[in-house]
């Protein structure tokens, strides 16, 4: 059964250079580009504006921004190898400078923020992942794996397991509490660009340039689905809140929609043929709440979309 979405705004030109990547809260969305500035947009205005411009936040640009649960912390990491710490105070975000000095050391690609904003997780290009207390700054766990470039990585919602993703289309998965592998999965051509935990953390799915997205049973690594349609690698995964649906990005410039229950694609979004770095689902408070998502990529353009029916 399919699914309609309609366009409900734009941010058009949001940034100079492709966007790579989307954080959502429920107030905000921020995004990170191949320019300096990190950009914050309102999500439950009807117009979507932009309510803050963080100027010279990375100065050769950034890859990867990420939220935590509250709404109230932000990590990026731009190209410069820079983690930048941010907290947000009666909607305005600012620099946490002691945080920041505290990760002064850490050298990493891709980072996950724990759902509480106690915890940062990054993998390296050595593939190497690392986890780190923000007030602190101590790095408690450092987790070795077969010297592959960490493309991707992410914390499960309990907090119980961390999943990266590597250059050579492996996927890895560790447990917090002892620090151990479970299991690894394989079946992604490599290199695997997108692993993400359900919010129950029952499901891993993990994708890349195989063009299929795979569905893992987290507590056993066993293989439960497979997710077919799209044309070109597939770059990003959001899951829905309730976990019943998965989105996905691609290089072939579609966002599918795609219900886990029966492992079909019940909708596809596509304004041009260019790459779709990033998509985020966010709650859309439009007569009631209802599931709602922002798609953004290579025309450094913001598209945001809600459900038809909510």
């Amino acid at each position: 059964m399919s699914k309609q979405y309609i366009l409900l705004g734009s941010a058009i030109n949001a940034h100079s250079a492709d966007i790579f990547s989307l954080a959502v809260t429920n107030k905000h969305l921020l995004s990170a580009s191949g320019s300096p500035a990190l950009k914050v947009h309102a999500i439950q205005d009807t117009e979507f504006p932009l309510v803050q411009s963080i100027d010279g936040a990375h100065p050769l640009g950034c890859h990867h921004v990420v939220t935590d649960g509250s709404g109230t912390r932000a990590v990026s990491a731009g190209f410069a190898g820079d983690l930048k710490v941010w907290s947000c105070v009666d909607g305005h975000w600012s620099a946490d400078k002691a945080a920041t000095a505290n990760l002064a050391s850490a050298r990493v690609w891709a980072i996950a923020l724990s759902y509480d904003g106690m915890y940062l997780a990054g993998v390296s290009s050595n593939g190497n992942i690392g986890v780190w207390d923000l007030d602190s700054g101590e790095q408690i766990r450092n987790h070795e794996t077969k010297n592959s470039f960490g493309t991707c990585i992410d914390l499960s919602p309990d907090g119980r397991l961390i999943a990266s993703g590597h250059e050579n289309g492996s996927v890895y998965v560790f447990s917090t509490e002892s620090g151990r592998m479970p299991y690894s999965v394989t079946g992604l051509v490599k290199p695997v660009r997108a692993v993400a935990f359900s919010p129950g953390s029952r499901i891993l799915a993990a994708a890349g340039n195989s063009k299929v997205i795979l569905l893992y049973d987290t507590a056993s690594g066993e293989q439960i689905g497979t997710l077919s349609g799209h044309e070109a690698w597939v770059v990003s995964l959001s899951w829905s809140f309730t976990g019943e649906y998965l989105l996905s990005s691609s290089f072939d410039g579609k966002v599918k929609v795609w219900n886990i229950e029966t492992k079909a694609c019940v909708s596809t979004q596509a304004q041009n043929d260019q790459v779709v770095w990033s998509t985020k689902w966010f709650v859309k408070s439009v007569n009631g709440k209802s599931d709602a998502f922002a798609m953004a990529g290579a025309d450094k353009n913001i598209l945001f979309y809600r459900e038809a029916s909510g």
